[in-house]
């Protein structure tokens, strides 16, 4: 059943499920992540020393998936029914997520080189732009039901601009690594601070959606 009791069509499902198989999804990605940390052959603080780059972008890369899982989480609550077109941009956006992972390591076991750097901010503009669709997805969903907000196009703004300071981390990888991996660390705090950006989205979107859902249910009195 979907708002005010009504039937689901054929093409829909309760966004719960997509939401239970994502998490499924984004457990196993941490964890492969987790699984290409090694011992160091050396003892000590020196062996821990040289192993330190690598746990540095496990950090990073391990905060990035965390915040596309709270942001997945905020973003699919808005919708009590999901349709395909949000199944397939699901489906996109968490092949996108999974390739972290592997250029994680890929940065770590070239050295931080110009081109395994670059690579890496491209894994994060796919992830991102995978995660664009998705949200492109679930707001054309809310418009449908009526619930979509002011913060959620400023949300969207928001994820623009991330995309663009990821594309712009590319061609600043062949000059400057490190600061390419600033720039992602940028866009992770950018993300980070906004226990206050993203819990004011999801509260308002959620009273939007209590509120369309009451106005239904008086209609049909």
């Amino acid at each position: 059943m979907g708002l005010n009791g009504s039937p689901m069509r054929h093409n829909e499902m309760k966004s719960t499920r997509l939401e239970a198989f994502s998490d499924g999804v984004i457990a196993i990605i941490v964890t492969i992540m987790v699984l290409e940390l090694h011992v160091p052959h050396e003892d000590g603080i020196a062996g821990l020393w040289s192993v330190a780059p690598r746990l540095g972008m496990y950090l990073l890369s391990f905060l990035m998936v965390g915040i596309y899982w709270i942001n997945h989480h905020e973003l699919v609550r808005r919708c009590e029914t999901v349709d395909y077109g949000i199944l397939w941009a699901n489906l996109i956006f968490l092949f996108g997520l999974s390739v972290i992972p592997y250029f994680t390591d890929y940065v770590s076991e070239k050295h931080f080189s110009s081109f395994s750097v670059a690579l890496y901010a491209v894994s994060l503009v796919l992830s991102g732009a995978t995660f664009y669709i998705l949200r492109a997805a679930v707001m054309r969903r809310q418009k449908h039901l009526g619930t979509f907000a002011q913060v959620d196009r400023a949300e969207a703004w928001k994820h623009t601009v991330s995309l663009l300071l990821y594309l712009v981390a590319i061609p600043v990888a062949y000059r400057q690594p490190m600061l390419s991996i600033g720039i992602d660390i940028v866009v992770t705090i950018i993300w980070i601070v906004p226990g206050i950006g993203v819990q004011k989205c999801a509260d308002e979107a959620t009273e939007e959606l209590s509120s369309t859902r009451s106005r239904r249910e008086r209609g049909t009195l």
